[in-house]
Order: structure tokens, then C-alpha cells, then sequence
């Protein structure tokens, strides 16, 4: 194992799962958080999917498990089933390097309720799920969790977006009062605030900036709506691409909804997947997409980050996102495992300040549009920003017979523009002249 890793004084198991799983240094956000935990410090640690955040909380928390003790000592909340299950495979893998049983239960929806609660007689001491299906384990007292010492509040801004954070908030109110709660989110919404200053006095805080987007497997590509409407630009650049399989990024669940059914009735077949869809209808529709059905999805920032689809090939900013960290990761849903792919934006004349800061990132974008089916190419964006105004030949004359004298007196800018005025003067009745 990393010596860097062996300064945390793991205990064996820990330390012998950090080398099965073949980590050789902290990620950033591991370097940050890991002490702060190890210390029984409430934190927020703030970065983007990728960047080792499970691990940053998995690997001290587990450490301080006391495995002979048969409660539950830790709560792992995830906005979807498919988040839950994926950080209770990573807990079970960590607990197979243990001497002694590690007991961990995931509960997410869509399973039977009463079969759960039947299985609960001895209580796990890792538990991780989804907020809702925890709740009603708790509110039915089938789920202790008055003995935990801390809680992971996972993609907390998308808790907030699904609607899940008052479960969460439930939950936690039935906690020990000395609680340690950690909350890791890509970005901190207004709205969570009000949660967080509730549960978290005086908290620990962590911000790892946005990766930038590898640029070389990406063609980041502008389109103006101009004065067309924007499901109509949308419409050309879908079917011009033809993609293998498109998402198209809306900033609101409404928003996608109206953007679904207006590509519906121009004939287009298209899934959604956003917070508002139920458990059930939410696993069908990923099992149609995973299943290739739909060669088209809208979709919120849940499909950004929370929800796992293969094989996108373009993605489509039909909205910039208000917080520009989501850029990174819609477009980074596209050109994973070695291939190519595409992030195009639809963009108005208000969005060009954000635009700007997207640049600021590294990326540059090429300036296209969609005329007849066919991709044009259009003049560059800033090109009359950055044009330097063409200086008048009369006024440069001026400007080389007028300089500005050694030494300065009072009212010397006002006799230079007198002098040079006259020279004007003189110069175009010259020109008039020749030209007559």
C-alpha cells in the first residue's frame, strides 16, 4: 500500500481492501476529508462525480466501526436505487478484507416493504438506501437508528431536486443529538442551506474545482437560436446529427417534460428521466434506454450524475445550467471509455457572460447552425467584440502632427485638440477638393 495512505493508521482490513482495490494515492477530495472524518468532524465536501468521494467517507468510516457491537452505527443516504446499490457493492467489498462479519442492509424502493421489515430482526451496522424507503423502515420501528454515530448525506443537491430532503430530515431527527453528518454534493444550492445550518454547526468544508473536460474526445460545438423558436433549432440539430444516442440537458423537471412532448409531436421517440418520475415508471424507462428503445432522452442533472446510461454519444445543452460546474458534468455523460463524442449548446444573447466563464475553463467552442438539414459553419462568436476599430486616415494624419508636449501646462489637452481639429479641418477640404 501507499505510504501516503499508511499515514492514516487504518486499521489491517482497511488497509488491506485499499490495496485490492489497487489505490496507490488520495484523490484530492480523499486528502481533505479523510482527516476531518477520522476525527469525528461534521463536513461538507464539495466536488464533482469521479473525483473518489465514496471512498473519501467509506474508507474512515468503516474504520471506526465497532464490529462487535450489532447496531447500527452508520446511515448512507443516495438520491436513486442505482447510487444506493453502488455504494453498498463498494461497502460489502471493504467488509469481505474484515475478521469479524461486517453487517451492512441496503433499502431503496421498488422492493417489498413488509419482506424487508421481516428480515430486520438483528439490525445491521451499515445501512445505506435511499431516503424514502429508510424513513418508512424508522417510522415503522423496524429500522433503530437512534444508536448511529454519523450520517452520509450523498449528492445532497440532488436529495434537494427529487424532493428527498425533508425524508432525510426526518431521519436525521431521530439521531443522537452529537451526530457526525457528512454531505457531499457537486454543488450547494440556496435551498439546501436552511438543512444544512440545522444539522451543521460550524462545519468542516472541502471544495475540489471541476476537472476540466478532456477536449481532445469532445467537439464542443455552438448554436445560435437567433430568432427561431428553440424547439425548432433542437428538432434541426437531432435529426441532422442522427446521434446513436442523444441526451438533452433542461435545468427544470417541467422544462423537460415540455421539451419531451414537443420532440413527441414532430414524430421523434423520446425518453425523459428526471426527479418527478415514480420509482417504478424510473426503472422501467432506464431498463428501455439501457435496452435501446430510445435514441433520444431528456433529461434534468439527475441523468448528469445520479444515474449511470452507456453509450451517449452527443449531448445537448438545450439550457446552460445556472450553476456552470453542471456543464462539466453533462458534457462529461458523453466521450467516456476511449470513444468521441459531442457537446452542443443552444444558446441566446443572455447567456453569453456564462459562456464566457465555460472558456475561462478551457474549452472552445465551434460556431455552427443547421440550414436545409445541412451544418454550416458561422462567422467565429467574438469576431465583432474583438474587431479593432479601423482608425480614420485623417484622424491618424492628426494624431502623427499633433504630439504631446515634454513638458506639460495647464489646458495642453484642450490646445492638442485644437491643433489637431484644425489639421481635420484642412485635411477633408483637401480630400473634397481632389475629389471634385
Amino acid at each position: 500500500m501507499s505510504s501516503v495512505f499508511k499515514r492514516y493508521e487504518f486499521q489491517p482490513f482497511i488497509q488491506e481492501a485499499i490495496e485490492t482495490l489497487g489505490f496507490h494515492e488520495p484523490t484530492p477530495i480523499q486528502e481533505k476529508m479523510i482527516p476531518m472524518i477520522k476525527k469525528g468532524q461534521s463536513a461538507i465536501g464539495q466536488s464533482q462525480t469521479g473525483t473518489g468521494k465514496t471512498h473519501a467517507y467509506l474508507l474512515p468510516l468503516l474504520n471506526q466501526l465497532k464490529l462487535d457491537e450489532q447496531e447500527v452505527q452508520l446511515v448512507i443516504t443516495a438520491p436513486t436505487r442505482e447510487l444506493a446499490k453502488q455504494i453498498h457493492h463498494e461497502v460489502a467489498k471493504i467488509g469481505e478484507h474484515s475478521r469479524l462479519q461486517l453487517s451492512s442492509k441496503c433499502f431503496v424502493g421498488g422492493t417489498d416493504k413488509q419482506r424487508t421489515i421481516d428480515k430486520l430482526k438483528a439490525q445491521p451496522q451499515v445501512v445505506v438506501g435511499t431516503p424514502g424507503r429508510i424513513n418508512d423502515l424508522v417510522k415503522e420501528k423496524a429500522l433503530l437508528v437512534h444508536t448511529a454515530k454519523a450520517i452520509v448525506i450523498d449528492e445532497a443537491d440532488l436529495m434537494l431536486e427529487m424532493g428527498f430532503i425533508e425524508d432525510v430530515d426526518r431521519i436525521a431527527a431521530r439521531m443522537p443529538e452529537n451526530l457526525q453528518i457528512l454531505v457531499f454534493s457537486a454543488t450547494i444550492p440556496e435551498k439546501l442551506k436552511p438543512f444544512l445550518k440545522k444539522y451543521m454547526e460550524n462545519p468542516q468544508y472541502a471544495h475540489i474545482e471541476p476537472k476540466q473536460v478532456q477536449a481532445e474526445n469532445i467537439e464542443f460545438v455552438l448554436v445560435p437560436k437567433k430568432s427561431r423558436s428553440k424547439i425548432e433549432v433542437l428538432y434541426d440539430v437531432l435529426t441532422a446529427y442522427n446521434p446513436y444516442l442523444a441526451i438533452v440537458f433542461t435545468n427544470t423537471k417541467a422544462k423537460a417534460d415540455e421539451v419531451a412532448d414537443a420532440l413527441l409531436t414532430k414524430g421523434l421517440k423520446v425518453g425523459r428521466v428526471h426527479g418527478g418520475l415514480a420509482a417504478r415508471e424510473r426503472t422501467r424507462m432506464m431498463k428501455q434506454i439501457r435496452d435501446l428503445e430510445y435514441q433520444y432522452i431528456v433529461a434534468t442533472d439527475l441523468a448528469a450524475r445520479g444515474i449511470d446510461i452507456p453509450g451517449v454519444s452527443h449531448v445537448i445543452n438545450f439550457e446552460l445550467p445556472s450553476d456552470l460546474d453542471f456543464f462539466i458534468h453533462r458534457v462529461g455523460r458523453t466521450a467516456r471509455a476511449g470513444h468521441s463524442g459531442v457537446a452542443l449548446t443552444i444558446y441566446e444573447p443572455t447567456d453569453e457572460d456564462a459562456l464566457n466563464q465555460v472558456e475561462k475553463k478551457g474549452i472552445s467552442f465551434s460556431h455552427r447552425e443547421v440550414r436545409n438539414g445541412e451544418w454550416v459553419d458561422l462567422t467565429e462568436r467574438h469576431k465583432r467584440s474583438n474587431r479593432k476599430p479601423v482608425e480614420n486616415e485623417i484622424d491618424a494624419k492628426a494624431k502623427s502632427l499633433v504630439r504631446k508636449p515634454k513638458k506639460v501646462k495647464p489646458m495642453y489637452k484642450k490646445k492638442m485638440k485644437y491643433k489637431m481639429d484644425k489639421i481635420k479641418k484642412r485635411e477633408r477640404r483637401v480630400k473634397r477638393r481632389n475629389n471634385d
